[in-house]
């Protein structure tokens, strides 16, 4: 009896996994991409206090507490009391809003589900030439309507890679955590930036233009407060 019991729970198991699955992939992919950009029009200004770890080979940049400060479309300041941060500006999600937001002059792939069950689209421009971007390729949460990873291919900046990790602040797009990997040989440092290196060998590694470097940002966000006026000189 229990084996007959097992096997037909997990038919219904399956079963209920398939319609699932179907569901996420019956939305067009205009469909999806609107639902994303809705999610993000929620969020019209943020404060967040945020704890930042910085792994590239040639800055010493210790761990950090952030505030960032958030306006729509696109006013970002990130401070910094310890001292200056290597935030290149793809780790905090800003030109996957750009992208998600002007849809209308992208080729779009669904690659389908993958083993997680998110939606896998591929987006590249149709007009290549006054676009800096490359490819974007997205993992979707159709249920939850955000992007769970990223990988971005840009004329400016290289590859990129984004990962996030949504709690209670899901129903915003906002996430708790975002991992981002990034080639440094690839990254443009604004002019003037300067950075304390570490020992002769990693100076070496970031002057030398033929070997490439790996770097990752993690942000870690403590708290978010959402819609609420921002401080006069926030972006001063």
């Amino acid at each position: 009896m229990y084996t007959n019991m097992t096997k037909m729970m997990k038919l219904l198991g399956g079963l209920f996994f398939t319609l699932l699955v179907h569901e996420g992939q019956s939305q067009s992919v205009d469909v999806v991409l609107k639902a994303i950009a809705q999610t993000f029009e929620k969020v019209n200004t943020y404060t967040a206090k945020a704890k930042m770890v910085t792994n590239v080979s040639f800055i010493k940049a210790p761990v950090s507490d952030v505030t960032i400060y958030y306006k729509k479309p696109n006013q970002l300041k990130i401070e910094n009391k310890s001292g200056l941060s290597f935030i290149p500006k793809g780790s905090l999600n800003m030109e996957l809003q750009q992208i998600i937001a002007h849809p209308e002059g992208m080729e779009k792939l669904d690659v389908g589900m993958d083993a997680s069950g998110y939606r896998m689209l591929k987006l590249f421009p149709t007009n290549e030439e006054k676009s800096d971007l490359i490819l974007a390729t997205l993992w979707i949460d159709v249920k939850n309507k955000v992007i769970r990873k990223a990988k971005i291919n840009s004329k400016t900046n290289g590859n990129y890679a984004l990962q996030m990790s949504y709690g209670k602040y899901i129903s915003y797009g906002l996430a708790d955590k975002i991992v981002f990997e990034f080639n440094t040989k690839d990254y443009k440092l604004p002019k003037g930036v300067t950075f304390d290196y570490e020992d002769g060998s990693e100076k070496k590694n970031a002057k030398n233009p033929a070997k490439p470097s790996e770097g990752k940002v993690e942000i870690t966000y403590k708290n978010y407060v959402i819609n609420k006026s921002l401080p006069a000189n926030a972006f001063k």
